[in-house]
């Protein structure tokens, strides 16, 4: 990307922040006090981001989808129209939650493309990572807790149906409880895996250059928080309650296990 692009596309990255605040206080305080300032803030970035493209299409001569970068900001873009279009039409605001982490997330990746000088010292690098790997482990760590709850709500839902609930049913939380505890882990294991995720793809871009997208190690840490996010969406949007969301929290806890294993790569480089 050119400079200029860059630094609009910089910009917008700035203002859908306000974004992923919201979704976090929605998600961990379930409140949306904050969704009118985040909501305009989206809309403004989203113009900044409408300037960044179309200057690095008018820059290079040809439609801007040359990198993966750039294919990432397009797509960013494209969704972030799309909700503002739906909002816009419909007035709902339950999306929010699902589309301006996603937003938020591929404008980061996407402003990735320049290189950079490196680390200003070995203490700086040390301590990225490490806040890194304390944000991951703090989302991994409330996804352990929301798929064991998650087992918990399916086993003891069963036994209550069969009307004849023993053993180690009646030692359970009763279903209130547990859907409590699915909410908050969930919610906040999400707030911290989306921080380490972004903290960790700045430390890959310092430490590797422009290389490190196609880097699998750390493509994977981006499939485990897409999982995390589509079960933030379904268990808020639809409601997913027993089965589904034991599955796909299991899914998400088997994928981190995988993610981690990278990480000890990472981390011994």
């Amino acid at each position: 990307m050119t400079n200029s692009s860059l630094l609009w596309l910089r910009v917008a990255t700035v203002l859908y922040a306000f974004g992923l605040v919201h979704a976090a206080l929605w998600l961990t305080r379930q409140r949306d006090s904050l969704f009118r300032v985040s909501f305009g803030a989206f809309a403004v970035g989203s113009l900044f981001h409408l300037v960044s493209i179309t200057e690095e299409g008018l820059q290079q001569g040809r439609f801007p989808v040359s990198d993966i970068f750039q294919t990432l900001s397009l797509c960013g873009f494209l969704i972030a129209a799309s909700f503002l279009f739906v909002y816009w039409r419909y007035r709902t605001a339950s999306l929010s939650v699902f589309i301006f982490p996603l937003v938020f997330v591929l404008a980061v990746m996407a402003g990735l493309s320049s290189s950079f000088p490196g680390w200003s010292s070995p203490t700086v690098r040390s301590a990225s990572l490490i806040a890194h790997i304390i944000f991951i482990l703090l989302g991994y760590a409330a996804l352990l807790f929301t798929a064991v709850a998650a087992v918990a709500y399916l086993f003891q839902e069963q036994q209550l149906k069969s009307k004849n609930p023993r053993g180690l049913a009646l030692r359970l939380p009763p279903l209130g409880t547990l859907d409590e505890l699915i909410s908050s882990s969930l919610s906040l294991g999400f707030v911290a895996i989306t921080i380490g995720t972004v903290i960790g793809a700045v430390w890959a871009f310092v430490e590797f250059g422009t290389k490190w997208i196609t880097d699998p190690r750390i493509g994977i840490s981006f499939v485990t928080w897409g999982i995390y996010l589509a079960l933030v969406f379904f268990r808020v949007t639809a409601g997913w309650r027993g089965r589904k969301a034991a599955l796909l929290a299991i899914a998400a806890l088997c994928c981190s296990v995988v993610t981690w294993i990278t990480h000890v790569g990472i981390l011994a480089g």
